[in-house]
């Protein structure tokens, strides 16, 4: 045979001869790889749709929340500007009985011809007052032979002390201080020795 025979038969049983194992393993593996990307694009086209649907709950969720939130603050806003209008009801309707007690009073002063039942009367009217005053946690300052304090009184003036051990202490108070609770609400005006 010649050469070019040889050469065409060769070519020949090439093309006539069935695909080697590795080839067909090859195509089997595009087509898996194929179909695998595609139950993957399914599998993502799901995925986004749960993502969404999950982000849309929470979103929804976070909002009404948001809302419930502002709701929540108004109210207690509301709350505190109502307390704050009325905290002040109770007080006042508690010192409505004292001021009765002056208006009888003052109209007793004009026809009184006891002035010692008028003091009595007074006297009856201020100490309700000052009951009222502590059943709210005001009560006065002692002041009088107390070390002086800044923080509870305010000196007006100084003298000389009429003895040693007065200096530095409070001789005299011009105005009575008041306390709320442990809190000075108004300072005493005293008098000091030096």
């Amino acid at each position: 045979m010649s050469t070019k025979n040889h050469n065409e038969e060769k070519d020949f049983k090439e093309k006539d001869t069935p695909l080697n194992d590795g080839d067909a393993t090859n195509l089997q593996d595009e087509i898996e790889k194929e179909s695998d990307e595609m139950e993957e694009t399914d599998n993502v086209a799901g995925d986004y749709e749960s993502l969404q649907k999950k982000y849309d709950e929470l979103n929804d969720s976070h909002l009404r929340l948001m809302a419930e939130f502002d709701n929540y603050r108004k109210r207690t806003l509301r709350e505190k500007a109502d307390l704050i209008k009325s905290g002040g009801e109770s007080a006042l309707t508690q010192l409505l009985p004292v001021l009765d007690d002056f208006e009888r009073a003052m109209q007793n002063i004009r026809t009184a011809e006891d002035v010692n039942a008028v003091k009595e009367g007074i006297e009856l009217i201020y100490n309700k007052f000052i009951a009222y005053l502590g059943q709210q946690g005001v009560k006065a300052i002692d002041a009088i032979g107390k070390p002086f304090d800044t923080e509870i009184f305010e000196a007006i003036a100084t003298i000389p002390a009429p003895e040693d051990d007065l200096k530095g202490k409070v001789l005299d108070s011009v105005q009575t201080g008041y306390t709320l609770y442990d809190k000075v609400i108004r300072h005493a005006k005293v008098v000091v020795g030096e």
